[in-house]
Order: C-alpha cells, then sequence, then structure tokens
C-alpha cells in the first residue's frame, strides 16, 4: 500500500532544531512539518512587529532554514510552517535571503488572507461576529481597538501551494494540524472531501505537533522508565492510502512510542472527542483504535469526519496595561506566615505611592501558585516559601515604579527575606479575544504566493 512519511520538526516558537536536524539526516521523511504558533505567540510577534515593522515571524526561522534547507532540498523533503506568524510576507523575505546566501534554488509558497484586522468593524457592523462557547455574548464589545486578528486557516491553501511544486510554503496562523493534513492529502492524492481521510489526517497532525510529547517528553505515566531523554526524538507518521497511519520516531533517538504516550497526546486539548474541530472536517475520535505496532511503533485507525464548520476561528489582541512584578523567599522559621505579610505590606506600600492597581496577583510557589484556592496548606512548616508579586497598571510609568517598592522590605519588613529577584520594569501585556466568523467572508480573500528562486 502506498504511503507517506511526514515528521514534526517545530512544536512551538523556540523548540529545540538538533531533533528536526537529526529526522532531515536519518529518517527519510517526505515532508517536515512546523507548527511554531501560539495564540500567546501572536501576541509575541504583533510586539516585535510595534518595534520593527519588518518583523512579525517567529525569528528562529532564518536559523532553522540556515541549518535545515542544504539538508532537505537535495533529498526533495517539503517543509511546510506556519512561523510566517503575523507577517508572512516578511518571513519569506528573510528566507529567500538564506537561500540566496547558500546558493540554493527554493521555490517558496507564501499563504496570505488570515489577517483580517482590517476587515474587523466591517465584521461586527455586519453582523459577522458571533461568540465562542462560554464567551461574553460581545466578544468585542468594552475593548480598546484590535493590534491583530488572524483566522485560523486549514489545509487547502498548503495543499494548493504543495500542487503548484513549492518547496517550502510558508503561512500564518493555521490550525495545529493543517500542515500535516496537507502533507498527507498531497502525498497521496487524498480529496479533502473523502472525510474519513481528511479526519485521520487530522489525528495524525494533532499527535505529531507537539513533537515530543509522542515520543516520552512530558509524558505522565511511567516517565522515569523513558530512556534517553536527553536525545529525545520526534515523532514521524508513515500514512497509508486507507488513512491509517503508524507513529514512530527518529532511528536510534532516545523517547518512548507507545499505546500510552499516544493515546495521552491524543486526548491534548480536547474538549469532546466526538466534535473535534477543524477548518478542514469535524473529527469523531470515539471510534479510535490504537494499536502497538512495534517497538516504538504505534498504528492508528478509526476516525470518522463529517463536514467542517460553517465559521473560522479568529484571534485577536488588544493593549491590555502594564505590569510590573518581582520574586522574595522567605526562609524558616514561619516561611508562609512572613510571605504573606510582605504581600500585605508591599500592596499598602504601593497604593501609598499612588500607583492605581488594575490587578493584583501574589503566588505562593510550592503552595498556591498553580492551584490557587484550591491548595491543601501543609501541615508542618514549610523550609521555604517564594512569594512572586505582580501587579497591572494602566500605565508604563506607574508599572515601572512598583519594583522599587521590593528592596526595602528586606530590612522593614519580616524577618530573613533572601533571593529578591526578577524585579521588572514595566512590561506590556496584551489581552486575547477570540470569536468566530462566517468561512465565506474568509476563504475568498485566502491567496497563495509563489516566488522561485
Amino acid at each position: 500500500m502506498k504511503s507517506v512519511r511526514i515528521g514534526a520538526a517545530q512544536a512551538f516558537y523556540g523548540d529545540k532544531l538538533k531533533p528536526a536536524i537529526d529526522m532531515a539526516r536519518n529518517a527519510k521523511v517526505d515532508y517536515l512539518c512546523f507548527d511554531c504558533l501560539a495564540e500567546l505567540t501572536l501576541a509575541i510577534l504583533q510586539k516585535d512587529r510595534q518595534k520593527n515593522p519588518a518583523l512579525g515571524y517567529t525569528r528562529d526561522v532564518i536559523p532553522v532554514m540556515k541549518a535545515l534547507l542544504p539538508i532537505c532540498l537535495p533529498q526533495g523533503i517539503r517543509l511546510i510552517t506556519n512561523a510566517g506568524g503575523i507577517h508572512p510576507e516578511a518571513a519569506a523575505e528573510a528566507i529567500a535571503k538564506v537561500a540566496q546566501e547558500l546558493g540554493l534554488k527554493l521555490k517558496i509558497a507564501t499563504v496570505v488572507g488570515d489577517d483580517v484586522l482590517p476587515r474587523l468593524n466591517a465584521f461586527k457592523s455586519q453582523g459577522h461576529v458571533t461568540a465562542m462557547l462560554g464567551a461574553p455574548s460581545d466578544p468585542l464589545g468594552g475593548l480598546p481597538p484590535m493590534t491583530f486578528a488572524n483566522v485560523y486557516l486549514g489545509a487547502r491553501p498548503i495543499l494548493e501551494a504543495l500542487h503548484a511544486g513549492a518547496d517550502l510554503v510558508l503561512t500564518g496562523r493555521t490550525t495545529d494540524t493543517a500542515q500535516y493534513l496537507a502533507a498527507a492529502a498531497h502525498g497521496l492524492g487524498w480529496s479533502l472531501d473523502d472525510l474519513d481521510k481528511a479526519a485521520q489526517g487530522v489525528i495524525a497532525g494533532h499527535l505529531l505537533e507537539c513533537t515530543a510529547q509522542a515520543t516520552g517528553g512530558n509524558f505522565s505515566g511511567a516517565w522515569w522508565e523513558v530512556e534517553g531523554l536527553e536525545n529525545l526524538g520526534y515523532p514521524i507518521a508513515d500514512v497509508y492510502e486507507d488513512g491509517s497511519f503508524v507513529v514512530g520516531k527518529t532511528p536510534g533517538s532516545g523517547g518512548l512510542v507507545s499505546v500510552d504516550t499516544i493515546k495521552e497526546q491524543l486526548l491534548y486539548e480536547i474538549h469532546d472527542p466526538s466534535n473535534f474541530i477543524s477548518p478542514d472536517v469535524i473529527v469523531d475520535m470515539t471510534g479510535i483504535r490504537l494499536e502497538q505496532a512495534g517497538p516504538d511503533r504505534v498504528k492508528v485507525s478509526g476516525a470518522k469526519g463529517r463536514a467542517g464548520p460553517p465559521t473560522l476561528k479568529v484571534v485577536a489582541g488588544y493593549p491590555a496595561g502594564f505590569v510590573g512584578e518581582g520574586r522574595v523567599v522567605y526562609t524558616w522559621p514561619d516561611a508562609l506566615p512572613k510571605a504573606k505579610k510582605f504581600e500585605s505590606l508591599l500592596r499598602k506600600a504601593i497604593e501609598d505611592d499612588g500607583i492605581k492597581i488594575q490587578e493584583f496577583r501574589a503566588e505562593y510557589f510550592g503552595v498556591n501558585a498553580i492551584h490557587e484556592g484550591n491548595a491543601k496548606l501543609p501541615s508542618d512548616e514549610l523550609p521555604e516559601v517564594v512569594v512572586r508579586v505582580a501587579v497591572r497598571t494602566a500605565t508604563e510609568r506607574e508599572a515601572q515604579r512598583v519594583g522599587r517598592h521590593f528592596p526595602p522590605l528586606g530590612i522593614a519588613g519580616p524577618p530573613h527575606l533572601t533571593g529578591l529577584s526578577g524585579i521588572s520594569g514595566a512590561r506590556e501585556l496584551m489581552g486575547v479575544a477570540s470569536f468566530l466568523v462566517p468561512r465565506e467572508q474568509i476563504e475568498p480573500h485566502v491567496q497563495v504566493r509563489m516566488q522561485a528562486l
């Protein structure tokens, strides 16, 4: 049966590069896929672009391409990445310069059309903005003007780019699974209207897009039995014509691919297993079968698909003030009571300074920093407590003044303060709003721009 081999090369902006290089050299993949964008990432990229209009893409794409293009192009390995962020045109220009410096011939396809910021007011006035489940009925109501707004695109424009012969497909905001589905559909000649195969392609993408989470990293089972974490390999899917696929990893690498590691990633970020929504297909995962097919190989089959949704998700960002913060450590005895007294003294000092607090947050590491009010306090005295305090303000100047109130409490507060650290100046915050728009308002505006070097 015909098959295509797809490798996961990156799970986030800043992911390790070495496993991708090892995969390109040793795994005989047909495609390398990179998922570089979280919703947080778009806010980071927006800050970059505010400082320099030529930015707005994940800047590690430059060292990634410098390392991988000389390895991949001679082998015919095609690369698909959403590293374009909120400025894919600039990313394409930067990558073109890399290819020229390396003396490489490269056909780049840039997918544009996910940026809907200029059309937000029209969407709202024409009644095209729909709230997501659990969100305010007017998701843009009362918020400052948005600074970015990008819609999650699916696999169709990527598939179009591959059909046009692109060596590298560069996109902005896509779903985490779009690159993988497009690679499978192109390599195997699938139609995206074959919904069960499309569903399997989405599941392959879902299992691979977090790279090491499918190969024993971040594993909450018998994690201590996972060997070779220092050389963890990234996952590979051998996808077959009938839609089934087998997940493995780079030969000779560390890690573990088992039914348990795959099952854990399968359930990652899933709300309703019978209704896993992507732009391309709605997946019913409830019939999926996982079978150990050999050492570090798991066969996956049984996903079913329904037609994609009538709306697409938009993620938009807006200015949300500034934050000033810092951390201190208190030691035994009475570490926690001393840390709590520090918090109250700090808040009083900040208020006396005339700083208008929009939000005040104190976290006690090892006590409630993660579990907040659900944490059960220890019965024995703690040897030490780290308290982090963050204060959100409307202005940069106010946030800059927050940090100055930490050091004086070293001698004017409870005893045994140590580890004064993490005191920041003002850091700009961005809020995120998510909502839905009809797909017919988006898809006619999506374009694939080809560039041959």
